[in-house]
This record gives structure tokens, sequence and C-alpha cells, in this order.
């Protein structure tokens, strides 16, 4: 009887155990006890998922695990650790850093200097990565981050004793001066890079984490402004603003306007507010073009806006030492421009067939710059990774991506608002408030891609597919902890866990 209970509980455990749905984890340095992230988490080396920048990961599983299934962990630098499915229940997992001379490590017969090991990978772009026809599982995240760096209207002149400085401020404070942001979604993308418009999403759940009423774009604040002007006219009187606050339309010379740099400054902001539009009136395109804007920023693709190996003689290589990655030694190449380049960074090289297989960058200078009119735009932040792994076709596909842009947006110009009156025979001007404004904003983004899966498909199956007209994500006020349970995503960080509308 006694066996019989025994074996009861035995089997009970061993049932529990095969039905786990998840796996979950903190990958941390063994040395230095730090999380890292980036590491990729795969099972059976042939679906995974990628650590956050916090070092945890859930991976949920589709199947019953068996005593065949294997978790492979590695991460660059690291010794790679495998373990048994069936026996994964630490909630940490310890890396343990990989060490080496670079006279004690011989990867290839040849002794190539870092620039000819460059020219190998820009002769080995085409053949190294496959740009096929791809049926690719993945998800998407958008992290936006906005602040009012000022905000600011000096009165110079007011006929209505009501509407002093005091309100002008009042009004200003009650306006917003912060705004985060999170887009999340998960699809099936059919893609051919090589073809243009051929590139379908198939959105299976997507959504939008952000403060509606502490949202801030040029659009919202301008509307909130104007609204709060409003509620401060007369019952029987409308305003004027006659030199609008963003908008580009002056009274002024339009020759003025004739300078291309003048053009290109009045065309940012105004595309700035067209972003905005786009974005909200038509999230699948929208988000479609984000996601592919950031898959062709890769260096694998023409025309990549990170062209360091397409003007390669503008940059100084480096072959700093080797590196481990994905069980095997990599060169370790920086770059860094030898005049007036824009980036710096980090290559990880395969030396058997010269394929990139991690690239890290960051600016080293401002993008771009206007400052004219009373509009200023500045481009000054741009950073990010970019790590591919081969396909079961052997070809190298991007498995993560990350990409971080700021800008910086500004409004220094004369401001007229004039009150009229609807009901006054003759001249209806009533009153004016002139004075100057001066309105700066910088919005950081954050885009985050990882690959679960890539799949080769035909043109037929491509062609096959047809998109939704239209797709509308679900609007989360705070995070909620079970919009994303049983789908395999990039775990949040704590701030987006923490995120909470106010109320």
């Amino acid at each position: 009887m006694k066996h019989y209970y025994l074996t009861l509980i035995i089997s009970f455990f061993i049932v529990q155990l095969n039905a786990q749905t998840e796996l979950s984890a903190t990958v941390i340095d063994s040395t230095s006890q730090q999380t890292i992230p980036f590491a990729s988490i795969t099972l059976n080396k042939s679906f995974g998922v990628i650590s956050n920048n916090e070092g945890y990961f859930i991976m949920h599983l589709r199947n019953t695990l068996t005593k065949n299934d294997s978790i492979e962990i590695s991460c660059l630098g690291y010794e790679t650790k495998n373990m048994p499915a069936l026996n994964f229940k630490d909630s940490i997992i310890q890396l343990q850093p990989k060490t080496f001379e670079l006279n004690e490590v011989v990867v290839t017969k040849e002794q190539l200097t870092a620039d000819e090991i460059i020219e190998k990978v820009k002769e080995g772009l085409a053949s190294n990565y496959d740009t096929d026809y791809v049926k690719s599982t993945l998800f998407f995240r958008e992290s936006n981050f906005t602040n009012v760096d000022t905000k600011k209207i000096d009165l110079k002149k007011s006929t209505i004793p009501e509407f002093n400085q005091g309100l002008i401020d009042s009004i200003l404070m009650a306006l917003p001066s912060k705004s985060d942001q999170y887009t999340e979604i998960l699809t099936t993308k059919y893609s051919n890079h090589k073809i243009d418009d051929s590139y379908k999403l198939e959105v299976l759940k997507a959504s939008e984490l952000y403060d509606k009423k502490n949202e801030i774009t040029f659009e919202s604040f301008e509307e909130r402004l104007t609204n709060i002007i409003k509620n401060n006219v007369k019952p029987d009187s409308y305003f004027k603003i006659k030199s609008g606050l963003f908008g580009t339309k002056e009274e002024m010379d339009s020759t003025l306007f004739e300078d291309n740099e003048a053009k290109e400054a009045k065309a940012l902001i105004e595309e700035e507010k067209k972003k905005e539009q786009n974005r909200k009136n038509n999230f699948l395109k929208w988000r479609k073009n984000q996601i592919r804007n950031l898959e062709n920023a890769s260096i694998i693709y023409e025309d990549p806006s990170l062209n360091f190996l397409e003007k390669s003689k503008k940059y100084r290589f480096t072959l700093e030492d080797f590196a481990f990655l994905n069980n095997n030694y990599v060169y370790k190449i920086s770059f860094a421009p030898k005049g007036s380049a824009d980036y710096k960074g980090t290559l990880y090289i395969n030396p058997q067939d010269y394929a990139i297989e991690r690239l890290d960058f960051e600016n080293v200078k401002t993008i771009k710059s206007f400052k004219l009119l009373g509009l200023m735009f500045q481009s000054h932040i741009h950073n990010g990774s970019f790590i591919y792994n081969k396909n079961s076709e052997n070809k190298y596909v991007l498995s993560y991506a990350e990409q971080t842009i700021g800008n910086r947006f500004g409004v220094k110009r004369p401001l007229k608002i004039i009150e009229k009156n609807k009901n006054t025979k003759g001249r209806r001007k009533q009153n004016e408030v002139s004075g100057d404004l001066n309105f700066q904003m910088t919005v950081i983004q954050k885009n985050e891609l990882v690959v679960f899966e890539n799949n080769v498909i035909s043109k037929t199956e491509f062609d096959a597919f047809k998109e939704a007209a239209k797709v509308t994500p679900t609007y989360l006020p705070s995070y909620d902890p079970e919009f994303w349970k049983g789908y395999n995503v990039i775990e949040p960080n704590k701030a987006i866990k923490e995120f909470k509308s106010i109320e």
C-alpha cells in the first residue's frame, strides 16, 4: 500500500513537471552578479526568446516537455550553458564569463588586417544573409518618452486686465511636462526585402499603454492651450492666433522660405505633426513602416541608414581581440570616424564566413540640426544593437534589434492673440494679447524587435496572404500582467510594470 501511495506521489510530480506551460528566470553574470540583457534562450535550438534589459525572460511552451528537450542560454562574452528542459527550475541562471588572450586563439589560417576583414564582410553580404520570401513570428515594442524642457510665454501687451502674466503662467503650469507611451505588437510577417511592396503583417495582438489625459504631442499641446484660452474669452467673442503656435504660416515675405535649409526646417515640424496623425489614424500601416525601417536600418540591406560598411573609407577599423558568441570565437572589430562620419561601435564577425553576427553602435555627434525662423530641430541620439543567428537554411537572419533615437524640437517666436466680437458692427477687434512663445521638447524613442521564428516560404504562399483592412490596438491605461500571458514577448521592464494613468 505504501508503494502505491509513493508511486502516486511521484507520478503527480512528474505530471506537474511535464505540464509546465512556461519557463522563466533572470540571467546574471556569475562573477559580477550583474544581470545580463539580450541573452538568447532557445528550446532545442529552434525556438527562443531574448532576456530584457533587466536580464529577465519568460518562455511560453507550445508542447509538453520531454526528457529529450534541452534549453540553451548564450550571450556574447559568456560560456554557453545547456540543460535538460525538465530540470529547468532555477529562478537565477548564472553564466560564466569567457576570457582568453588574443595570441592564444587561432580562428583562421589567414592573418588578415581589420580592413581586409571588412572587405570580406562586404563581399559576403549577398550570400550570408537571407532575403528570400520568409514568414516570421516577431514581437515589437516601441517606448516613447516625451519631456517638455521649456514652456514659456512672456507677455508684452494685454488689453484684457484678467489676461495677465499670472494667468498665462497658471495655464502653462496646467499643461503636462512629461509623457510616456508604450506600443506592443505580436505579429506574423510575410516579406522579401529584395522586392519593394513585399511586406505584410498579420497582427495577432497589439496594445497601446499610455495616459490619454497626459499625452504630449504638437497637436495635443496646441489644442489644450487653445481650449484654455477660449475659456478665458467673453461668451460672445472669438479669437484669432495670428502667427500660430507650432504652425509655419506667418504673415511674412514668402521669399524668406526660398532657402533650402529654411524649407527643411519648416518641413520637419510639419512632418512631426503629420506623423502624430498617421500613428493614430492608421495603426497597421504606421507600425509596419516602423518595423520595416528598423530592419532596414541594418547593414545587410541596400541603402542602410548605418553606412559604415557602405562608406567604410570614412571609418577607422581596429581588430581589438576575439570574443565568444554562440559557442564560436568571433573577430571583435571596433570602428570610429576618420573625420566627419557619424558613428562608432563594435562588430562581431564570424571568421569562417565573414558574416556579422552582432553589431553595437552609437552616434558620436549630432546627426542633423536646423535652427531657422524660430523653429529648431535636432537629432542628437542614435544608438542600438543588431543580433543575427543562422536559420535552417544556414543563412543569417535578424533575431534581435534595438534602436534608440532622440530628437529635440523647439519653437521660439512672437505670439499674438486677437479677440473679436461677433455682434459688434464695424471693427470687430476688441482686445489684443501679444508676447513671445518659447516651447521646446525632447522625444526619446526606443524600438525593440525580437524574431522568434523564420521560415522560408514560396511566392505563392506570400501572395495568398491578405492583410486585414484595419487593426485597432487595445488601449491600456495601466500595465496589465494578464494581457500577454501565454504569449512569447520581450518581458516588460520595471518602468512598464509600474506605469499607471493619473486619475
